[in-house]
């Protein structure tokens, strides 16, 4: 497999930050104040700055009828899914004992066609991850929290994925190259985990490891002893394990697993073939809040934010970091769940709680944003 080349300098604000080999270095950078697409003009009337070029519209709102059914309140992770001549955007919920996921099918002009549940009757279901056999990995953020493999087209009953561990979890990402699943903890001390399946795309067996420190930068697999244990918590399990501050998003691509960590707002990066674990943002320049995270086939990053000022910024291949969109009169909010459709051409994304703050998430809006993406 031939691996790109990513990420060697990220420039962060007043400077940039070079990456080589496992070393960072602070060095002088003129302040472009842009990116690939240019600066953001002023909000739109949805409130939303964009670069020239590029259109917003509010496709969902938490608690209104869409497509035949009612939004969920507080939306979180997402993905999207082909689906013959049209695509179907799934959504998590983050609410306690209702949370589930539901999903909005586009037709091919992207007008709405339906929406529905995929995933009921669960909690806090914060990020996930798609599947290369069309699936939605659905991961629920409490003590012991599950992992819900459910069906983004409605036809199949969700199924609980107990061998994947039951810890806090966040985000998952497949690895196709090396048929695992990484797996990301929401815990101050949360670790960084590996699914490898008995049999790939059955998620019913297999075993859990959670990535260990070894020398400098590099890790070690373990294996968890009890990924289901009642009292030892997962990340407890094994004490050469390797803890990062708040484990968010996860987004694999080319032998590399890119994940966040709130806690230190920095975004890694695991080489699957060097097997270390390196920071490709520091965390000192425009990106704040580091969440949610997903990628395109040009080989760009998009990180949305938790706070902040409620921005999605680009990381690109040559490293330059810079705001993408950013939401006006959402302070008390965060961005989540953004994906591409199948095509490229239009992001999806939802301010979980809106201009409101609420809590309960029923302000929450979902988004479609338009534009000349590189894809």
């Amino acid at each position: 497999m031939q691996r790109r080349t990513f990420l060697r300098t990220v420039t962060a604000g007043a400077g940039a930050v070079a990456f080589s080999g496992s070393l960072w270095q602070q060095a002088a950078s003129a302040d472009s104040g842009a990116g690939p697409y240019g600066p953001l003009l002023a909000p739109d009337v949805n409130g939303v700055a964009l670069p020239a070029g590029f259109t917003s519209r509010v496709v969902a709102r938490s608690l209104h009828p869409v497509g035949g059914t009612i939004w969920h309140s507080a939306p979180d992770g997402g993905a999207c899914y082909a689906d013959g001549d049209g695509w179907i955007y799934v959504s998590n919920s983050e609410l306690p004992l209702i949370g589930g996921a539901s999903a909005i099918r586009f037709r091919a002009d992207g007008s709405t066609d339906r929406a529905y549940r995929i995933l009921s009757g669960t909690n806090l279901n914060c990020a996930g991850g798609a599947t290369p056999w069309g699936t939605w990995l659905s991961c629920e953020e409490i003590y012991r929290g599950r992992v819900f493999e459910a069906d983004p087209f409605g036809r199949r009953t969700a199924v609980s994925r107990p061998v994947m561990g039951r810890f806090k979890h966040e985000a998952a990402a497949c690895d196709p190259d090396h048929q695992v699943i990484y797996l990301t903890e929401d815990e101050e001390d949360g670790c960084f985990y590996r699914f490898t399946p008995a049999t790939w795309g059955d998620l019913s067996r297999g075993r859990l490891d959670v990535a260990c420190a070894t020398t400098g930068d590099g890790i070690e697999w373990r294996a968890v002893p009890s990924p289901s244990a009642l009292l030892t918590q997962t990340r407890h399990q094994v004490t050469a394990a390797r803890h990062f501050d708040g484990g968010e998003g996860c987004h694999y691509a080319d032998g590399i697993c890119y994940f966040t960590a709130k806690g230190d707002r920095k975004v890694w990066a695991y080489d699957t073939d060097a097997r270390t674990i390196t920071a490709v943002y520091n965390g000192d320049g425009t990106l704040n809040g580091v969440d949610n995270v997903t990628g395109t086939t040009a080989g760009d990053l998009y990180v949305a934010e938790d706070g902040g000022n409620m921005e999605i910024n680009i990381i690109t291949r040559d490293g330059t970091v810079a705001p993408v969109l950013r939401l006006d009169g959402h302070a008390e909010s965060e961005i989540t769940g953004p994906a591409f459709s199948p095509d490229g051409s239009r992001l999806y994304f939802s301010s979980q709680r809106g201009t409101s703050g609420e809590r309960t998430g029923s302000g929450g809006m979902t988004y479609e944003v338009r534009g000349p993406f590189r894809h």
